[in-house]
């Protein structure tokens, strides 16, 4: 299927690995091209590098994207964007009496307030261009709360909520603002994740993987290049009608009806 997105320009946040990486790649292989920013400058250029084979064009920022410093440079180098893929690596796990008000602002600022400013920066000129996409990495715990990661839980259901009432506001002027849900993928969030049961439980990595995989009726970890491939999708000229949706890329892990 053409998306019929080639020549358009996409910002994506948090790019250089994992599943900001399948996005960019998956937009990249459209003939979309892509701003990539990570904190990681190694890591950002060996991604762009192998993007740029693709015969797009990529730019790099390394930065921190959760500060304001870090997002007036990336929005200074992405110019024009049609595309924006949100992203940010995902607070620590912890049980409830273990965060301060720091922690949840830190969170705050990463998976919330970091989105809603390159949002409000990027929204006027998509909407005065009649088009835009914009898509919001966030995760399964916006359907249903994971005890583990309450820091993550409560800022990335701001963001939804957030979204909910800004995506109706921008419909008509043909961009869609829409979230991703990722459950567990093999990326180095997993890895963080599993390492975790493995320090609290006394088990092996494998064992760790394999008792979080039985919990997901596909029995397996989802992969960057599936996740990116949803993402290119939703930014591709055949979405224009999915306003302000939260969809689940999890394996069937949310046991959920609706």
């Amino acid at each position: 299927m053409d998306m019929g997105i080639s020549g358009k320009k996409a910002l994506v946040c948090a790019s250089s690995k994992g599943l900001g990486r399948g996005c960019a790649a998956a937009l990249a292989a459209e003939g979309v091209n892509v701003v990539l920013n990570a904190r990681g400058a190694d890591a950002l250029e060996a991604t762009a590098s192998e993007l740029r084979g693709l015969g797009v064009d990529v730019t790099t920022v390394a930065c921190d994207i959760t500060t304001e410093d870090g997002q007036a440079q990336v929005l200074e180098a992405a110019g024009q964007v049609d595309i924006l893929v949100n992203n940010a690596g995902g607070p620590p796990p912890g049980m409830w009496h273990d965060w301060d008000r720091s922690d949840f602002i830190a969170a705050l600022d990463a998976n919330m307030l970091t989105p809603i400013a390159l949002m409000k920066a990027v929204l006027p000129g998509m909407m005065d261009r009649g088009w835009g996409r914009v898509v919001n990495i966030t995760s399964q715990s916006v359907k249903a709360p994971i005890p583990v990661l309450g820091l993550s839980n409560a800022a990335r259901t701001g963001l939804t909520g957030y979204v909910a009432g800004t995506a109706r506001q921008v419909a008509e002027k043909g961009v869609t603002i829409n979230n991703l849900l990722p459950g567990i993928h093999a990326t180095d969030r997993a890895v963080a994740l599993d390492t975790g049961v493995v320090n609290a439980q006394g088990i092996s990595m494998e064992d760790a993987q394999a008792q979080r995989q039985a919990t997901i009726p596909a029995r397996r970890y989802g992969t960057a290049e599936e996740f990116g491939a949803a993402c290119a999708f939703l930014c591709s000229q055949h979405a224009g009608f999915i306003v302000g949706q939260n969809i689940l890329l999890d394996g069937g892990g949310t046991n959920a009806t609706i």
